[in-house]
């Protein structure tokens, strides 16, 4: 484990701990610990991150992977197949496909994928991608892009205006625990960094 990496681990505990109501904090601190290798250790946060969001399809992907690492194969297919499920009806196309690709390299069978259609009235049409939304096709689009940058882009074609408004408020705390100074570069950098953690822009 590098200085950075043990660095990052120890603020999403932190994290983690002063806020253990909020699934992206343990999501965080299992994927920083997933990045160094921490496989066993990591089990936990995510398994805790899927017990706060049942929707959190990303969260089962990493879930399943640290288990398929550790050889315990039984326990990964069963949680790649609850991870394809809760992506495929959620429309998160791309953990549901790196989800397939596991189950059929350990050798189970991977689900048939359930044809979905939006028939209320309510639905916008606008899919949020960051992990674990819980809006679905009831996500509102920001209005416009909420900064004048390539990731102010990203964050208006991505994010839907409530997870933007969950961000904001989180933004305070990192801003707080952390003690970041955003006049700073190094600041600016930290705050991004957890941004895109928060909204699965990374």
């Amino acid at each position: 484990m590098t200085p950075a990496q043990a660095e990052r681990i120890a603020q999403f505990r932190k994290m983690a701990q002063d806020d253990p109501e909020n699934e992206l904090g343990h999501f965080g601190l299992g994927k920083a610990l997933w990045e160094a290798g921490e496989f066993a250790e990591a089990i936990p946060a995510f398994e805790q991150a899927i017990t706060l969001n049942a929707e959190f399809s990303k969260a089962y992907q990493y879930l399943g992977e640290c288990y398929a690492r550790l050889g315990k194969r039984d326990k990964a297919l069963e949680v790649f197949q609850r991870g394809y499920e809760v992506a495929d009806r959620r429309g998160d196309r791309v953990p549901r496909d790196e989800i397939a690709q596991w189950i059929r390299q350990l050798g189970g069978q991977v689900p048939s994928p359930q044809q979905t259609s939006l028939t209320s009235e309510t639905a916008t049409g606008f899919r949020c991608q960051r992990p674990g939304c819980p809006a679905g096709p009831f996500a509102r689009p920001l209005p416009a892009p909420p900064m004048n940058d390539e990731l102010g882009r990203q964050v208006y074609e991505r994010i839907c205006a409530d997870c933007w408004r969950d961000w904001l408020a989180m933004g305070i705390k990192v801003i707080n625990e952390l003690r970041l100074d955003l006049s700073d570069e190094s600041g600016q950098r930290t705050y991004e960094m957890y941004m895109k953690q928060y909204l699965g822009l990374e």
